[in-house]
C-alpha cells in the first residue's frame, strides 16, 4: 500500500503526540496520514521523528508500481492480472467469489479495492472486514492495514494491544511500512529513550528497504545520537540525502542546513540552497521562509530583497510569522513590496 494511505503516528523524540483523525462520513476513506499544525514561526525541525513524504495523491498504477506479493503468497491469479490491467469491476467480481471461499489473497485484493472506491463505490468498513480476515490468515499487508483501521477506532473497534500484535507480525514477516509503523507504536507506547532504544531496528530496517520516513528517522537517532545509536553527523547526513532524494520535503529542509552549516561533510552553500529551494517549491511552508532568509543574506545565491520578500509572502499567507522577516519586510519601499507580491503570485 502507497506510503500515502499509511496512517502515520506523529511522535518527538520525547513526547509521544496523539494522532488528529479528521471527521469521518460513512464509506468514507481508509485512514490518511495526518499534518501536524504547523506552528506560527519556523522553528528547528531537527529532533521530530517523520512526517509523511507526501500528501499527493497515488500516481496512475502501473505493472512494475504493483507487488503481487503484497496480497499474499499466492496471487489471486486472474483477479490480479484484471486490477494489474486498470480493470477494476472484473477484478473484484473475480476476487469476491475467491475471497468467500477463504483465499487470503483474494480477501486482501477485494479490500484493496473496496477502500480506494477502485471500479467500485468505496466502502472502507466493508474493506476493513476483509482486512481482518485476510490478516487473521497471516497476510502481513493485511495485518498491516487491519492494525491502522484497530489504531484509528472509526471502522472497527479501537484496540492498540490488537494493533500492536499485528503490526508487530507484519514487521516481522519484513512489510517496510509495518516496521516503521511498528517503530512509531513503540515509541507512542514508551516515550522515553528506553521505547526509542526498542523502536529502533525497526526504523532501521525500514530504511534499509528504502523507505523515505524511516531513513529521516534513523537520519534523526544519528543526528541526535539517540535510540542507542553514537552520534553521527556523517551517516546522519547520507539518510536525509536518501530521504530528500524520494522528495521528502523535511529530509530536504535538513539536508539543506546540514549542507548550509558543513555538518557532517564539507559545507556546500549552494547546494543547500538548492535543497532548500526545492522544498519550497514543493510547498513546504518552513522552507519558503528558511528560502527567503537565505535570498536575504545571500546564502548560496546572491542576495535578492524582491525573492526574500517573495518568499516570506508565501509562507506568511499559510500562516507562518516570523519576526526576523517581518523586521527585513518592515525596511522595504512600498515598490519593492509591490514587486515582492507581484513576484510572489507566480511562484508555485
Amino acid at each position: 500500500m502507497a506510503a500515502w494511505r499509511t496512517l502515520v503516528l506523529f511522535i518527538a523524540l520525547a513526547v509521544a503526540s496523539p494522532v488528529r483523525a479528521t471527521d469521518a462520513k460513512p464509506d468514507s476513506a481508509l485512514p490518511q496520514p495526518q499534518i501536524q499544525e504547523s506552528s506560527k514561526g519556523d522553528r528547528p525541525i531537527a529532533n521530530l521523528l517523520p512526517q509523511p513524504a507526501t500528501m499527493d495523491e497515488p500516481a496512475p498504477l502501473s505493472e512494475k508500481a504493483i507487488d503481487p506479493a503484497r496480497f499474499g503468497k499466492r496471487p489471486p491469479d486472474m483477479a490480479y492480472g484484471a486490477y494489474q490491467r486498470g480493470l477494476y469491476k472484473t477484478a473484484y467480481d473475480l476476487a469476491l467469489v475467491r475471497a468467500q471461499n477463504g483465499d487470503p489473497a483474494a480477501q486482501t485484493l477485494v479490500a484493496e479495492i473496496l477502500s480506494r472506491g477502485l471500479g467500485v463505490p468505496l466502502n472502507a468498513a466493508e474493506a476493513a472486514k476483509w482486512y481482518q480476515r485476510a490478516a487473521e490468515q497471516g497476510v502481513p499487508e493485511a495485518q498491516l492495514q487491519y492494525a491502522l483501521l484497530l489504531l484509528d477506532g472509526r471502522y472497527v473497534k479501537k484496540d492498540e494491544k490488537g494493533a500492536h500484535a499485528l503490526l508487530q507480525a507484519a514487521a516481522a514477516a519484513g512489510n517496510p511500512l509495518a516496521q516503521f509503523n511498528f517503530a512509531q507504536l513503540l515509541v507512542k507506547e514508551d516515550p522515553g529513550e528506553a521505547g526509542i532504544v526498542r523502536a529502533a531496528p525497526y526504523y532501521e530496517q525500514a530504511a534499509d528497504t528504502g523507505l523515505a520516513d524511516a531513513q529521516y528517522a534513523m537520519a534523526q537517532l544519528y543526528a541526535n545520537g539517540a535510540g542507542g545509536k553514537k552520534r553521527d553527523d556523517a551517516h546522519a547526513r547520507k539518510l536525509l540525502e536518501l530521504a530528500a532524494r524520494q522528495n521528502y520535503d523535511t529530509a530536504q529542509i535538513d539536508l539543506a542546513q546540514f549542507l548550509i552549516d558543513g555538518r557532517g561533510g564539507p559545507r556546500d552553500l549552494k547546494a543547500g540552497f538548492r535543497w532548500m529551494s526545492t522544498a519550497a517549491r514543493g510547498g513546504n511552508v518552513a522552507a519558503r521562509n528558511r528560502l527567503a532568509k537565505l535570498y536575504m543574506a545571500g546564502i548560496g545565491v546572491d542576495p535578492d530583497p524582491i525573492q526574500a520578500a517573495a518568499w516570506y509572502v508565501l509562507a506568511k499567507r499559510a500562516g507562518l510569522i516570523d519576526g526576523q522577516m517581518e523586521d527585513f519586510m518592515a525596511g522595504l519601499t512600498d515598490g519593492q513590496i509591490k514587486d515582492a507580491i507581484k513576484k510572489a503570485n507566480r511562484l508555485p
